[in-house]
């Protein structure tokens, strides 16, 4: 929740400023008050538009929420669904974000489905089994096909805003088990098409190391993508991999 529709656009500017078309693909999920004026400022340029959140339903008296039509029509070609912020303060269940995931597919929106697990659960030992009961009720239903096109961000909740995380041999090893998890659901071909990104205290300094692992496809980034020049050298941080 941060960010007008004035302060989005500038910031988009800033970062159109700063980079030339990176090779890795970039997007920005601003508020939705923000959508349609950011989906202005970057059409024609190479950032990709998504959404913080949606609901289930198609329309109706769902006062408050966002349909999935409203987004595309936007220009949005993703949404972040079952974000840890959402489920610690929203109440939101693995089955509510399945929910979401599989109106996603039927509205052609990408989805990026977040997983991870808080700092109790990491503490007792269980990442694994939260992680994979996350993904496999959180994904429940959907067909190897479909499955291609997902992302799957790994968040472990205790590194979100904290300043801590998760070091790049940790989250490969998360990250790959998640790739296991889809292998078993989807088959090797389409789990090995699944981004699985990243999410959690990425920033400039660290971004290339995380990035450097096998299963770490990208990053779901949060503080630092709220400033152009930190989430700008973070792009060109990942684009040196390539180099």
């Amino acid at each position: 929740m941060y960010k007008t529709v004035t302060q989005a656009v500038s910031f988009v500017d800033d970062l159109l400023e700063r980079l030339e078309e990176p090779e890795c693909e970039v997007l920005l999920c601003p508020p939705f008050t923000a959508l349609a004026p950011v989906a202005d400022t970057i059409k024609e340029k190479y950032i990709s538009l998504g959404a913080q959140n949606m609901y289930w339903e198609d329309e109706g008296a769902y006062t408050g929420e966002v349909s999935p039509g409203m987004l595309t029509q936007i220009g949005c070609k993703y949404v972040i669904l079952g974000h840890s912020e959402r489920r610690q303060y929203f109440g939101e269940t693995d089955e509510s974000v399945n929910s979401k995931v599989l109106t996603a597919f039927r509205h052609n929106l990408i989805p990026i489905v977040c997983v991870g697990e808080v700092l109790e659960e990491k503490e007792s030992g269980s990442t694994e089994q939260v992680v994979r009961r996350q993904t496999e009720t959180g994904l429940a239903g959907i067909s190897a096909q479909q499955a291609r096109q997902l992302v799957v961000a790994y968040e472990p909740v205790w590194a979100i805003g904290t300043g801590l995380t998760a070091s790049p041999a940790d989250a490969q090893k998360v990250n790959a088990f998640i790739r296991s998890v889809l292998k078993e659901m989807f088959g090797a071909e389409a789990a090995e098409e699944v981004r699985i990104q990243y999410g959690g205290s990425v920033k400039p300094d660290n971004a290339q190391k995380l990035m450097a692992q096998q299963d770490i496809d990208g990053a779901l980034i949060g503080g630092a993508s709220l400033n152009a020049a930190s989430f700008a050298a973070i792009i060109q941080a990942t684009e040196k991999l390539g180099s």
